[in-house]
């Protein structure tokens, strides 16, 4: 496994397996990897030839009240769990690789960020939009994956790839999930054990939601009140949002119709827990 910490020296290896004809799978990341990760690295192996794993912690999508110095690193790890997962590169650039200047462009996402978590990260995917716009110059992978358990970021990037025509295919992997059905997150640590327990209920309510559109329902305000009673009943927590919108846009809708998300956020003591669901309806 090779580390390249510039990007002549990743352009260098990645052009190189291009003349090869090899495909590009790319999995970017800031890092402290997790299953999640790996799970995209193992599907990223099945489709490409040649896999680089980003690891850079992004200054641009950390707010005024976020400590970007306090978010975890631990890169010795990260390259061996990589290095266990076959992974063939990582890019690992500091900040003054990336941003050696001051940008004097950066883009501006205008739409389906006022909803889900956006609402409370004013700028946040003006930031993750740059750095992947960034990365997938850097890279110019054949095909970039990421996790459906962030759909909003999944959406954002979606979005931005069809707005400026970019040669990328965005890949879209399942959440990960426990045995039970609670997606895995570093953040179940802070639960506890009767939270744990109540947490499964998140998921429960989403299978309930796509019971009711099974069976005809397709307004989506009779699907947020069931939820919202599942919840209340079943789990301490306090719903922080529960939207179903059309996706990718992320557009609020009046009724059901083509492919939508359902997405809800709850808060319990110490961890803000989010999920989601996407679904088409013929």
């Amino acid at each position: 496994m090779i580390i390249a910490r510039t990007i002549t020296e990743l352009q260098k290896i990645v052009l190189e397996k291009k003349k090869q004809r090899k495909s590009i799978g790319f999995v970017p990341t800031m890092g402290y990897l997790h299953e999640g990760h790996l799970s995209l690295i193992e599907k990223a192996k099945k489709h490409d030839d040649f896999i680089v794993l980003s690891i850079f912690v992004n200054p641009l999508q950390f707010g005024p009240n976020e400590d970007f110095d306090r978010y975890p690193r631990d890169f010795e790890r990260d390259e061996m769990l990589a290095n266990s997962a076959n992974v063939d590169v990582i890019f690992y650039p500091d900040v003054n690789e990336m941003y050696p200047n001051d940008l004097s462009a950066t883009i501006s996402v205008k739409k389906g960020v006022g909803v889900l978590c956006g609402k409370s990260r004013p700028g946040h995917f003006d930031g993750v939009a740059t750095v992947v716009l960034k990365l997938f110059n850097i890279v110019q992978p054949t095909r970039a994956y990421f996790g459906m358990k962030d759909a909003q970021q999944v959406a954002v990037i979606e979005n931005m790839v069809a707005d400026f025509n970019l040669p990328v295919n965005v890949m879209k992997c399942d959440t990960l999930r426990e045995e039970d059905g609670l997606a895995k997150s570093s953040r179940n640590v802070y639960l506890t054990n009767d939270e744990r327990n109540e947490a499964t209920e998140i998921y429960a309510s989403l299978k309930q939601a796509l019971g009711l559109i099974g069976a005809g329902e397709r307004n989506p305000n009779v699907i947020k009140e069931t939820i919202k009673a599942h919840l209340q009943a079943k789990t301490s927590g306090s719903v922080d949002y529960i939207e179903l919108l059309a996706y990718p846009s992320l557009k609020e809708v009046d009724t059901l119709e083509d492919e939508i998300i359902i997405a809800i956020a709850l808060k319990f003591r110490q961890a803000r827990l989010i999920d989601n669901v996407t679904i088409t309806i013929k």
